[in-house]
């Protein structure tokens, strides 16, 4: 029982980790572009390279993880970014930035893929409620670092300390990462030494499930990078588009608690992720039709948060031991991620050519529908492990 409390602190420590150096960004976006000059289409990038450094990373993150063990690879991840994340104090260029957010991006990168082989090696009879509590963890550090940021610039005059001081919390979680995770799994980890880890390319159940991650992951970022920008274009304070930004962020907790519960009783994925869906595209329509931003914000939340729960879940579900989950999980992320990397820079491209959101909501309507599809049909019934 010990043993499980400190793996579980250890894993809620690092999954904290996981999103303030990106959701720290968007709330202070219109002041990094201003002071540094940045063109939308360039600013994008802050959100976008961590997300594609998880999409290329996450394949070395699992040949590592067999040589060294997923234990000792998450600990330094998370050392890689409180590094990334500190350099943040001393930016004045876009060149600076752009290499901090690749830093990070590469220890975030190198974290996601092994969590589930983590879980599954950990927690097999608790995969659920502990995805929840992964779940729960890094919603709560998107949220504070997206509530929080505003106000760190405020009182310290800086955006560049408003995020960089995120990087505390990275350091902090490493020191409990190595004094809680080390010990309880030195046996483990010397016994997964040299094992090859391959990912399944040529699977196809494991191709549907990165194409419904993807085309969550495209819409969540989107969402995330330009939301404050979006509500600001339809006339609104900067104030009100940070407090949709955050609605969009808690949101997301208590879904992570009540999802498990639910699928307890009701286990399908397909009608879990398809009413998830729905209701992202019910909120995007709304701010199409520039209806009540806060509204459409809590509906994409409710269902955004649904839907990242349910995909980490598939690569769980879909396996049979730690190595293998690991593997589905990082191809999974690894070409997901690349492709939810082209959201805010797509996004950011088509305001720089359009000067409106418009088109872009319009876009990620369209994206939304394709998700559906792809969920479906990642989702048929031969594919029993989903659990219809």
């Amino acid at each position: 029982m010990k043993k499980n409390i400190l793996l579980l602190i250890a894993l809620f420590a690092a999954a904290l980790n996981l999103r303030p150096a990106i959701n720290s960004i968007a709330p202070l976006l219109d002041d990094i572009q201003g002071d540094l000059g940045m063109s939308a289409a360039l600013a994008s990038l802050l959100t976008s390279i961590p997300v594609l450094c998880m999409g290329l990373f996450s394949p070395f993150a699992v040949k590592a993880s067999g040589k060294w063990g997923i234990e000792r690879i998450i600990g330094y991840s998370l050392l890689i970014i409180g590094i990334g994340t500190v350099i943040r104090f001393f930016t004045h260029s876009t060149l600076v930035l752009l290499l901090s957010s690749l830093i990070t991006g590469i220890g975030i990168a190198s974290i996601g893929p092994l969590i589930s082989g983590f879980i599954k090696k950990y927690f097999p009879e608790h995969v659920p409620s502990i995805v929840a509590v992964y779940s729960i963890a890094l919603t709560i550090g998107a949220a504070g670092s997206s509530m929080l940021s505003g106000p760190l610039h405020g009182y310290y005059h800086s955006w560049q300390k408003a995020i960089g001081l995120w990087a505390f919390i990275a350091f902090i979680a490493a020191i409990i990462w190595f004094f809680s995770v080390t010990p309880v799994a030195s046996q483990s980890i010397r016994s997964s030494e040299s094992t090859k880890i391959k990912l399944p390319w040529r699977n196809r159940k494991a191709w549907t499930l990165t194409f419904s991650f993807g085309s969550m992951a495209m819409l969540m970022y989107s969402f995330t990078a330009w939301l404050p920008l979006i509500i600001q274009e339809m006339g609104y304070s900067k104030a009100y588009a940070t407090l949709c930004l955050t609605v969009f962020v808690v949101i997301q907790i208590p879904i992570s608690l009540v999802l498990p519960i639910l699928l307890k009783t009701f286990p399908s994925r397909r009608v879990w992720m398809i009413t998830e869906s729905l209701i992202v595209l019910v909120s995007l329509i709304l701010l199409l039709s520039n209806a009540s931003p806060i509204i459409a914000t809590f509906l994409f939340g409710l269902g955004g948060s649904g839907l990242f729960t349910l995909n980490l879940m598939l690569p769980i579900d879909a396996t049979s031991n730690a190595n293998d989950a690991t593997s589905w999980s990082a191809m999974q992320q690894s070409v997901g991620y690349v492709i939810g990397a082209l959201g805010p820079i797509m996004l950011g491209w088509i305001h720089d050519v359009s000067h409106s959101f418009t088109p872009a909501i319009m876009v990620m309507i369209f994206i939304s529908i394709l998700m559906i599809v792809t969920q479906i049909a990642s989702t048929s019934k031969k594919q029993t492990f989903l659990n219809l």
